[in-house]
């Protein structure tokens, strides 16, 4: 249900982006924080752009089957390790179902200061950061419990 949710959320953000904003143009929101919208024919900070389409699409579709298998692997009560994969699943299918449906990503969250500026990215990728980022962080320092419940030594 949460990859559902977490997919349906990228989407509406990214339909909000297309009837909304103008293409390749900054639009300030906050003063480190801008939206601009784009579209990205690769993967994260568009490396293997020469790809195909369906190259990335195929790539997306392993990438999201291994992610799956690690969840089916995680332990029941590992709650943030799979809150995490959720995030991280839920994201990909929202960047797959553009490049299934468009060619390419939408992309349109911009950091940046006065001189510097973040790669530009969307709803789907932070899911897929922040979720990873949790994954790593509860497999380093959330520790193990057994089926007993008790902390493993």
């Amino acid at each position: 249900m949460l990859v559902i949710m977490f997919s349906a959320l990228d989407q509406l953000s990214k339909y909000w982006v297309e009837k909304s904003l103008p293409f390749q143009q900054q639009v300030g929101f906050i003063p480190f924080l801008s939206w601009f919208r784009t579209y990205n024919e690769g993967i994260a900070f568009s490396f293997f752009s020469s790809f195909s389409s369906w190259a990335l699409i195929a790539l997306t579709v392993i990438i999201i089957i291994f992610v799956l298998w690690l969840w089916k692997q995680s332990s029941r009560t590992q709650v943030f390790t799979r809150f995490g994969y959720a995030l991280v699943i839920g994201g990909a299918i929202g960047n797959l179902i553009d490049r299934v449906a468009l060619g390419y990503v939408i992309d349109f969250v911009q950091f940046h200061t006065s001189s510097w500026s973040f790669a530009i990215f969307n709803v789907a990728d932070s899911f897929i950061t922040v979720g990873a980022a949790i994954i790593i962080f509860d497999e380093l320092f959330g520790g193990r419990q057994s089926a007993s419940g008790k902390i493993p030594n």
